[in-house]
């Protein structure tokens, strides 16, 4: 078993060190949970739009539902490549914080892997973001505030 003669000053440094990505993953965090919840909806309003489209019979009702099938569907695509790359981070953050630490603690030579894998993180976290930016875009793009003088769904 390997033995890291540390002190208490090295630890108590070991953790301010770590301090600031550990902020990032819990923003990662509310993040993942936020894009589920998302996702969930997505596919909620999915199952709705595919029940109501196997009893119409309207063929304008049914056009507009498989269109907004389509649009859930790249929706859900941006969703869950929002999580794979949040996921992604909280990864390679939590690899940035364990390097940190034994750099610190262990007096092992891991600063380069610590800013590969922190920077990494960042760009997941930004490319997440930009996911999150495209999905909330189409969801808007989605909405229909036109009144035709009918209630909408499908003909009874």
């Amino acid at each position: 078993m390997a033995y890291f003669p540390v002190d208490g000053p090295t630890i108590i440094h070991g953790i301010q060190l770590s301090i600031a990505p550990v902020f990032l993953l819990t923003a990662v965090s509310g993040m993942i949970a936020a894009v589920a919840g998302r996702l969930g909806r997505i596919i909620d309003r999915a199952r709705l739009v595919e029940d109501r489209a196997l009893v119409a019979t309207d063929p304008e009702w049914l056009e507009r539902a498989g269109l907004e099938l389509q649009q859930l569907r790249r929706r859900g695509r941006l969703a869950n490549g929002c999580i794979a790359l949040l996921t992604t981070c909280a990864f390679l953050i939590g690899l940035t914080i364990i390097l940190l630490f034994l750099g610190e603690a262990g007096g092992i030579a891991v600063s380069g892997w610590a800013v590969t894998c922190f920077l990494g993180g960042v760009a997941s976290f930004l490319a997440a973001l930009l996911c999150f930016l495209a999905e909330t875009y189409l969801a808007t793009r989605l909405l229909d505030f036109r009144v035709r003088g009918r209630p909408a769904g499908p003909p009874a």
